[in-house]
């Protein structure tokens, strides 16, 4: 089974994440970059797939030259090998352009399921799995808190308000894990050096014959107009407790509609 999972590299949600105010984007270069969390329990779930019926684990992402980082601990998880896209004309590129790149690089690759985390920690607009099915011609299976693959077809659980629906898809399908679906592994020692010798391969927009003019701030669907810094933490109120501290602070809480 030919297995690709989509991964991105984001700005740690731990720490502070700011926009660039040259251009209202993320500021990247100088965050701390880590890999998205919730692609982590995509790319476990690509290695249980493939560890049940064998097979290749391929990781793609699309990003600057520091997205290598997020590679490598896909790679050091179990990822067989990689696929980077990465061009300067993709700064400030919106969903549906994404989408377009990711297209054309999974054209050039083989595969039964495509994975990805239900969102990503910076974005969270959660429609790459649908902009992809629609421009790859295949059906999109999303939010799946379980995954089976039975011969040609696979099934998931998708989880809803005090149960779940049960689908399926024929393959090849595109998948989007929630963070439900398992445990990810931590990267051994073994694994992290045998990273280290994997292929990845580079790509550009011009190997994937897409016009750099499609792509980028300029012509994005969507952008960020203005943006103001988070506003300094007020003192907070204090509760004297004497003897209805209890009430004092539940009608606190009603009137900031927490209760």
């Amino acid at each position: 089974m030919d297995i690709v999972v989509l991964v991105k590299q984001v700005p740690d949600s731990g720490s502070e994440r700011k926009l660039d105010p040259a251009d209202n984007t993320v500021a990247r270069a100088t965050a701390d970059n880590v890999i998205n969390e919730m692609d982590e329990y995509a790319i476990e779930e690509a290695l249980t797939l493939k560890e049940a019926h064998g097979g290749e684990v391929t990781v793609l992402t699309v990003g600057p030259d520091t997205a290598t980082d997020a590679i490598r601990k896909a790679l050091s998880m179990g990822a067989d090998k990689a696929v980077h896209v990465s061009d300067p004309a993709m700064h400030g590129s919106c969903a549906p352009q994404t989408s377009a790149v990711l297209a054309a690089a999974l054209s050039r690759l083989p595969y039964d399921l495509v994975l990805c985390g239900a969102e990503s920690t910076d974005g969270q607009v959660s429609v790459m799995p649908a902009l992809l099915s629609e421009r790859l011609g295949i059906p999109q299976l999303s939010g799946a808190r379980k995954l089976t693959v039975e011969g040609t077809t696979a099934k998931v659980e998708r989880q809803t308000d005090g149960g779940y629906w049960a689908l399926e898809a024929e393959l090849p399908a595109i998948v989007s894990t929630w963070d439900t679906i398992n445990e990810p592994r931590y990267p051994s020692f073994k694994g992290i050096m045998a990273a280290k010798k994997k292929p990845v391969e580079t790509l550009t927009l011009a190997d994937l014959g897409i016009d750099p003019a499609t792509v980028g701030l300029a012509t994005a669907t969507s952008a960020v107009v203005d943006f103001a810094g988070r506003p300094p933490k007020g003192e907070g109120v204090k509760v004297a407790d004497d003897g209805d501290g209890a009430g004092k602070l539940v009608g606190f809480l009603a009137e900031q509609k927490i209760v």
